[in-house]
C-alpha cells in the first residue's frame, strides 16, 4: 500500500482530484481551505457558510480571485461552476452534499444538530464524511456510522483534533504489540465550570475565537465530548465520572498514570483521562513486562518501566482534517469512529440554577456543561446526552446548580433530527 502523499501526488499527476465540499467556514474552515491549496491531489470544490462572505473569505485568504468564486443557489449552479474549473460559494448545505462532483463532506460547523443533517445527507447521496464535529459524533456516531457502512461509504471523525491524534497514536502502539493501558490529552486551560460567553469574550476576541468554543474549552465540555469519542472508539472506560484531571509533566506520566497498588492515581486500567501542563499534546500509556523489550526501552531513553508514555507534543486540528478526507477516499479508512455500541456518554450538567420553563442554550453557552460518564451509568441515571440539547429543549422543573439533567426534566425538540437518530441508535445498535 502506497503511502497517502504518494497517492495523493499519483492522483494530481492523473489529472484527478478529490472533491472536497465544506461545511462551515469560520477559524478552522478558513486554515483548513488554505491548507488544501498546499496539497497535491484535492480541491476545496465547494463552500457553504451561513454567512456567504465568510465563505468568500476562506478561498480569498487562500489566493484565489473573485472572478474564479461563483455564488450557487443550487445544485444544477455548483456542478455547472465546478464542471469549468470555478470554486463555488453556498449559503444551502444541500448543494454541498447533492452536487455530483463532491466526492468527500467536511463538516465545520460544531453544531450537534447540523452536524447530523450533514452526515445524514452526505451518506444518502454516497459520499464520504469527515466530522470535524466531534458533539454530533458522541451524540449518533455509531447510527451514522453503520448507516455509512451499509451505504460503502465512510464516516470518520477529523484528524488533527485530539480524538483522532489520539486514535493514530492508538493505532501505532496496537499494531508494535504495546499493552495500551491509558489514552488521553492535555488541557490547555484551567478548569471553570462556570465559564460562559462572556467571561471569555475578550479573550476570545483577541485570538479570534467564537466565544461559545472558547467557553465550551474553559468548561471542560468539549474535553469531555472528545474524551467521550475516544472511548467509543477504543472501548476504553473514563477513569470516573469527569475523570481525575491531575497535574504533571510529560516525564511523570507512567508513573502517576498506573494503579494505585503501583503508586499511582487509577482503580484500573483500560481508561480514558486529560492531565492539565502537557497540552496541546496528546498520549498514550503502554506497558510491557518483557525483559528484552524493558532493556531497549531503557536504551531508548523512554524509562525503566513497565510503563511507558508516548506522547505528541501537537495536534493541527482542521489543518490535518484533509487528511481524512484523503485516507476516505483513497483506502476506504475512517481515522477514528465508533467501534459499535456507546461506551461512555456527555452528560447535560447545570452551570447554574435553573428555573421550569427556561430554555437550555447548549455547548459552550450560560446554561449547562458536559460531563463523561460510563453508558451504563448515563443509562441507569437517565441523564440527557449533551448533544440534544439545543434552543428549543424546555425545562420542566427547577435544577440546581450541578445537578445532572435527565431525560424527564426537560421537554426536548421533537422536530430535531439528532434527536430521532438518537432514538434510532439506542434501537438498533446495543
Amino acid at each position: 500500500m502506497l503511502n497517502l502523499n504518494t497517492k495523493l501526488k499519483q492522483l494530481e499527476e492523473s489529472g484527478k482530484r478529490i472533491n472536497i465540499g465544506l461545511v462551515g467556514a469560520g477559524q478552522m474552515g478558513r486554515g483548513m481551505t488554505s491548507q488544501m491549496f498546499c496539497m497535491k491531489g484535492i480541491r476545496p470544490a465547494v463552500i457553504s457558510d451561513i454567512n456567504l462572505e465568510n465563505a468568500k473569505r476562506a478561498y480569498t485568504l487562500a489566493g484565489i480571485v473573485s472572478d474564479d468564486i461563483v455564488v450557487a443557489k443550487t445544485t444544477v449552479e455548483a456542478e455547472e461552476a465546478i464542471s469549468k474549473g470555478k470554486y463555488v460559494i453556498t449559503d444551502d448545505f444541500e448543494v454541498v452534499t447533492k452536487a455530483l462532483p463532491v466526492d468527500v463532506v467536511i463538516d465545520a460547523t460544531g453544531v450537534p444538530e447540523v452536524g447530523a443533517q450533514l452526515a445524514l445527507e452526505s451518506i444518502y447521496n454516497g459520499k464520504h464524511i469527515v466530522m470535524l464535529n466531534v458533539e454530533t459524533d458522541v451524540t449518533v456516531g455509531p447510527i451514522l456510522k453503520k448507516m455509512a457502512d451499509s451505504a460503502g461509504v465512510v464516516y470518520t471523525v477529523s484528524a488533527g483534533d485530539e480524538p483522532g491524534a489520539i486514535k493514530e497514536l492508538y493505532d501505532f502502539a496496537d499494531a508494535m504489540g504495546f499493552e495500551v493501558v491509558v489514552a488521553g490529552k492535555g488541557k490547555n486551560n484551567p478548569l471553570n465550570l462556570e465559564a460562559n460567553p462572556d467571561t471569555v469574550r475578550e479573550k476570545a476576541e483577541a485570538q479570534k475565537m467564537n466565544p461559545k468554543m472558547l467557553a465550551s474549552f474553559v468548561d471542560g465540555t468539549k474535553t469531555m465530548v472528545e474524551m467521550t469519542a475516544v472511548s467509543n472508539a477504543i472501548g476504553f472506560l473514563p477513569t470516573r465520572r469527569g475523570l481525575i484531571g491531575p497535574q504533571a509533566s510529560v516525564k511523570e506520566l507512567p508513573k502517576l498514570l498506573s494503579l494505585k497498588a503501583e503508586g499511582g492515581i487509577l482503580d484500573r486500567y483500560q481508561v480514558v483521562e486529560f492531565v492539565n501542563g502537557i497540552a496541546p499534546g496528546v498520549f498514550l500509556i503502554v506497558r510491557t513486562n518483557l525483559e528484552a523489550v524493558r532493556e531497549e526501552m531503557a536504551y531508548l531513553s523512554m524509562g525503566e518501566g513497565p510503563n511507558y508514555v508516548l506522547y505528541r507534543p501537537y495536534h493541527l486540528t482542521s489543518i490535518e482534517t484533509p487528511l481524512s478526507a484523503a485516507r476516505a477516499y483513497i483506502y476506504r479508512e475512517p481515522t477514528i469512529a465508533p467501534k459499535g455500541a456507546p461506551v461512555s456518554e456527555t452528560v447535560t450538567v447545570a452551570k447554574k440554577d435553573l428555573k421550569a420553563g427556561e430554555h437550555l442554550d447548549g455547548i459552550g453557552g450560560y446554561t449547562i456543561y458536559g460531563v463523561i460518564d460510563t453508558y451504563e451509568n448515563a443509562r441507569k441515571e437517565n441523564a440527557l446526552p449533551i448533544g440534544l440539547v439545543n434552543k428549543n429543549v424546555v425545562l420542566k422543573k427547577d435544577i440546581r446548580k450541578g445537578e445532572t439533567i435527565t431525560y424527564d426534566a426537560v421537554e426536548l425538540d421533537e422536530t430535531s433530527l439528532i434527536l430521532q437518530l438518537r432514538r434510532m441508535q439506542e434501537k438498533l445498535i446495543k
